[in-house]
């Protein structure tokens, strides 16, 4: 099966990386901690790289830019879960060391798609 155009996508690429580090370090916690913190954490996750998935797989600029922004909200909400994560105890500082160069790297990235769209939609 080819690959789809998204998938060649950094942003995608870095998208998947964290969705399935994270569900690696949820799947291992208590059922209440599962069952709440990381059941939002690991949705907000997996809507990262699947908005990217739909924006790209929808054919226009416009939809691109729209899910390329749920995107970003996605991702802010996992910034926001991890740190819910974080201050209850359910990730270490070795945890966080291993999704800090992934989130890193995919925040400036996917700020950057969304102006390259924006730019293109600007040209026309």
């Amino acid at each position: 099966m080819e690959r789809a155009n998204c998938q060649k996508l950094r942003i995608y690429v870095l998208a998947e990386q964290l969705s399935d580090s994270i569900w690696g370090l949820v799947i291992g916690w208590e059922r209440l901690a599962r069952d709440t913190v990381g059941m939002q954490l690991v949705r907000a996750a997996d809507s990262v790289g699947a908005n990217i998935a739909e924006g790209a797989g929808r054919g226009s600029l416009r939809d691109s830019r729209r899910f390329a922004r749920i995107a970003r909200g996605s991702l802010s909400e996992v910034q926001h879960w991890l740190r819910r994560a974080y201050r209850r105890g359910l990730l270490s500082e070795d945890h966080t060391r291993q999704l800090k160069p992934v989130l890193d790297e995919l925040a400036p990235k996917l700020n950057a798609y969304l102006r390259s769209i924006d730019d293109r939609l600007s040209r026309g």
